[in-house]
């Protein structure tokens, strides 16, 4: 049986989007706004297939549940790139367009990471700061969430279940994070409902060169 992480982390498409008007809640990174709406598809913890629907309805059945099989894509490679000069060292650049972040780590070059980004309709841009980094985040569904599925746990500490996954880092003004998950098929697509998702393994090597007050810019 698949576990519990893989099951959530198929439901990732977490991060409302904090630039709505009904979205002007207090920016809390370690409370009520640790979570986003993964679970806006299926039920928690109930087994049995789902219809996969990356663009609304059931959206988000992990692979151990989905009525159709998610495509499979080839992972991709962590790599030193020239980048575009402007931008100083230390800065972050999520292309959405090209499902890819750049850490600018000297004058015209940069790592090169693939991400999951914000599926249509949750897509959005700007220039933002890291305000927080967390080493396995916990998970803490917000009331509206919980109105809406009064299945889901109303907390799930972090670890290797969470779907949140090994690290996240805050963009401050938002709900959004730059985060890991625990369904790397999904790197590389548009699935989410914000947040930029990386493989665990590429989120640890970022968290470790990113500092606190870096700048973010998210370009569509």
């Amino acid at each position: 049986m698949k576990t519990l992480a893989t099951a959530l982390a198929g439901v990732i498409g977490v991060c409302v989007l904090a630039t709505a008007p009904a979205m002007s809640a207090p920016y809390d990174p370690f409370g009520t706004n640790d979570a986003d709406d993964y679970y806006s598809g299926q039920t928690y913890g109930r087994s049995g297939a789902q219809q996969y629907d990356p663009y609304g309805g059931q959206y988000g059945g992990g692979q151990g549940v989905q009525a159709a099989p998610q495509a499979q894509v080839a992972p991709i490679p962590r790599e030193m790139v020239r980048f575009d000069s402007r931008y100083p060292v230390g800065t972050i650049v999520v292309s959405t367009s090209e499902r890819r972040l750049y850490f600018v780590t000297s004058p015209g070059e940069a790592i090169r990471y693939g991400v999951g980004v914000g599926r249509p309709g949750f897509e959005w841009s700007g220039v933002k700061k890291v305000v927080a980094k967390k080493e396995w985040p916990s998970w803490v569904p917000p009331k509206a969430m919980l109105a809406r599925r009064p299945d889901l746990p109303r907390y799930m500490a972090g670890g290797v279940e969470n779907p949140l996954g090994a690290r996240a880092m805050y963009i401050g003004g938002t709900e959004y994070r730059i985060h890991g998950s625990n369904e790397p098929d999904t790197i590389g697509q548009a699935v989410s409902s914000g947040c930029i998702r990386m493989t665990n393994d590429d989120v640890t090597d970022l968290y470790e060169r990113v500092r606190v007050g870096a700048k973010v810019v998210v370009l569509n």
